[in-house]
């Protein structure tokens, strides 16, 4: 896991007093709604009201012409994305204008054979079937030459989209995107299935009877805007928090029998569920099969095609971890074979055929694993597609912009994005994007946990987590709350679930609590007994033998009094180093260790018989006075480049082994001493000339 800055927030404590006593709710859980800013309003879902759908850009346009098309019968097509979020677009705005007596078709773009968006080939696969007007869900605001291309065709098309607009908006009969800079909207973060139900709302006209709308609609809504990762406050929240009590009484037989599938059958669902259970499953069909069977299970009527269906869906996602495992782990072997790319601002990374469809969810893992942007990129003889995420503070799409000219195709926003280019250009593209964050200016951003509340462990209970509905529903712009335990030792380490997993003991305050760290194995963990440790955990309820417990799971955890801050710049500073870039006087002499520091290094290697595990636990591990990072880092460079010992970096486990020595070894005769000494001595020049003058 990569070194993350933990924020813990303040909260104004009579807030959360007078909140205590009003709500009747725990201190611990009142402080974190005044620490988050939460309104009465943002705690009751039923207290947002729905803004007006013709404050929208092009609204009135967009539902003038769908209605002309379904008074005059022309065939209208819904075009879709193969994700979630455009899967259930698609199927609410199909089902609503079949619904609405519409001679109405759907279209999905396959993930492999044409990609993302509108596509000239698609276009012209409608209009040989007749169609008189598309309309987009999840996409469309950057087809501007293939909306110009359907209207050559005598096709009109109507745009409902929540990505960013380029400067040139698409020649269609209506643009309907909630980021237009002259949106007249007061909220404006929907997902596609958000702004495809306000064109809804906005054809059933001022007398529409929004809550059935919400009552036909809502579990559709619900599982595309968690899918999508967007903010889950104002009106999200409150279509989330909607959908989610249609959800287990949904009457559509495909959603039903994917409930039974994954064992969510007639249980009350949290955003959490949906996210991390239906969303992906959902996801599999269009990255590993095709997107149209997800459509299929979600508007069919048959509850024996739809439990044939959503038991496809299922296979298909077992299939897609085998893939990303895999693809992960080829990932995982380029940085093996190539650790100089681990030390660029941006991590980008390419393989031969890799699977396009799960791409975007190894980058993913690669950014929480390294604390770095990434893209990886799949490249075939003729032409090379990536998948990007990023890093809060880093604009990704911006990023990928300023490499336009290399790419063939491109789109997303700040936090992921998606593109195409040539093979040849990879490495262009690879020295063009990290040139782009270089020339920001600044280091590139931590990764930020936001710790909401500090907790004793005798304070831990049942009670909280029952009061934490208040919150619910949990995602992006309100996340799953986060608790802090600080300065408790570590008592019992043990693995299970085979040992992939490890339940940790701690205790502190005159209690001991057990925790889960999961997807960690004990070689993993480089924590031992008797560590003094603090926790940034979160609080679950569980069900066994009949009984209701309370589980604590580990997110993050770092040792006592590290200074953290310190430990992200000496990795960045390292990092800027080991890039081949220049570094000031006073930076190199950061990096370069003294002779002492070199010696209680060396030393608690020997005393440690080597060492596995992540570089920052090493630190306290090392006697007198700890070096920082990036002296530490550097000294194991030196250690290695001068035959001390063998160094093997996998992800962020360094594993050190001692080489036996027959005789003294000259540090300075190491080339990354020399070269350290050579920035020293050019920044000493530099004084010493601007003084001169």
């Amino acid at each position: 896991m990569s070194v993350k800055k933990w924020r813990i927030r303040r909260c104004d404590e009579s807030a959360a007093s007078q909140i205590a006593e009003e709500m009747k709710i725990p201190r611990s859980v009142a402080a974190l709604l005044a620490a988050r800013g939460m309104t009465n309003e943002f705690r009751k879902p039923s207290g947002v009201s729905f803004s007006d759908p013709f404050l929208l850009p092009d609204m009135e346009k967009a539902a003038e012409r769908i209605t002309s098309a379904l008074d005059g019968f022309q065939k209208i097509a819904v075009y879709g994305d193969y994700d979630a979020d455009g899967v259930t677009a698609t199927a609410m705005l199909y089902s609503y204008l079949e619904s609405c007596g519409g001679n109405v078709i759907y279209y999905i773009p396959e993930r492999e054979g044409e990609g993302y968006g509108l596509n000239m080939g698609a276009v012209d696969t409608l209009h040989e079937q007749g169609v008189d007007l598309i309309v987009t869900v999840d996409n469309g605001i950057s087809s501007v030459d293939e909306i110009a291309y359907a209207n050559s065709l005598g096709i009109d098309t109507v745009v409902t989209d929540h990505h960013h607009p380029r400067e040139v908006l698409p020649p269609a009969c209506a643009v309907v995107d909630a980021c237009r800079a002259d949106s007249g909207a007061p909220y404006h973060a929907f997902a596609g299935v958000g702004v495809a139900f306000k064109l809804i709302q906005a054809l059933e006209g001022p007398d529409g009877d929004l809550e059935s709308l919400l009552e036909n609609y809502g579990d559709l809504i619900a599982i595309g805007t968690i899918g999508d990762i967007v903010p889950l406050t104002g009106e999200n929240r409150a279509l989330v928090s909607t959908g989610l009590s249609y959800l287990p009484r949904t009457d559509r037989p495909g959603l039903r029998a994917l409930l039974e599938q994954t064992g969510l059958e007639n249980r009350e669902l949290s955003a959490g569920q949906v996210a991390f259970i239906l969303v992906p499953r959902i996801n599999a069909a269009g990255r590993m099969e095709s997107p149209d069977q997800a459509v299929r299970l979600l508007i069919s009527e048959s509850q024996e095609e739809a439990a044939f269906l959503a038991g496809k869906i299922s296979e298909d996602n077992n299939y897609r971890r085998d893939v990303e495992n895999e693809i992960l782990e080829k990932v995982e072997e380029c940085f093996r074979r190539e650790p100089a790319l681990l030390y660029d601002r941006v991590l980008v990374v390419d393989g031969e055929d890799w699977h396009h469809g799960v791409i975007g969810i190894v980058a993913a893992r690669i950014v929480d694993r390294f604390g770095k942007p990434c893209i990886v990129i799949s490249r075939s003889k003729n032409e090379a597609r990536g998948s990007g995420r990023s890093v809060e503070g880093f604009s990704l799409f911006d990023a990928v912009y300023s490499c336009r000219d290399l790419l063939t195709r491109f789109g997303g926003h700040p936090m992921a994005a998606g593109l195409s280019l040539p093979p040849g250009q990879i490495g262009e593209f690879r020295a063009r994007i990290n040139a782009f964050a270089a020339g920001l200016g600044q280091p590139m951003p931590a990764p930020v946990l936001s710790i909401d509340c500090l907790l004793t462990p005798r304070e831990l209970s049942l009670e909280i987590t029952q009061a934490m509905r208040y919150l619910e529903p949990f995602g992006t712009g309100n996340p799953e709350p986060v608790f802090g335990l600080k300065g408790v030792t570590i008592t019992d380490i043990t693995p299970v679930g085979g040992g992939k997993h490890l339940r940790v003991s701690v205790s502190g305050d005159s209690r001991t609590v057990r925790c889960m760290r999961f997807r960690t194995t004990l070689e993993e963990f480089s924590y031992r007994c008797g560590d003094r440790v603090d926790l940034a955990v979160t609080l679950q309820e569980r069900e066994y033998a009949g009984r209701t417990l309370l589980s604590i799971v580990i997110r993050d955890m770092k040792l006592s009094g590290m200074d953290m801050d310190g430990v992200i710049l000496g990795r960045s500073l390292y990092d800027q180093f080991r890039r081949g870039e220049p570094l000031s006087s006073k930076e190199a002499a950061r990096m370069k260790p003294k002779r002492e520091e070199f010696a209680s290094i060396y030393r608690a290697l020997r005393g440690e018989n080597g060492y596995s595990g992540t570089p920052e636990l090493l630190l306290p591990r090392i006697p007198g006075s700890a070096p920082g990072m990036e002296k530490l880092l550097t000294a194991l460079d030196v250690f290695a480049e001068r035959g001390l010992i063998r160094l093997e970096r996998d992800a962020d486990t360094y594993r050190v082994k001692l080489i036996p020595q027959n005789g003294k070894i000259n540090l300075k005769d190491s080339e990354i001493i020399r070269s350290l000494e050579l920035f020293e001595k050019a920044g000493e020049q530099d004084g010493m000339a601007a003084e001169d003058l």
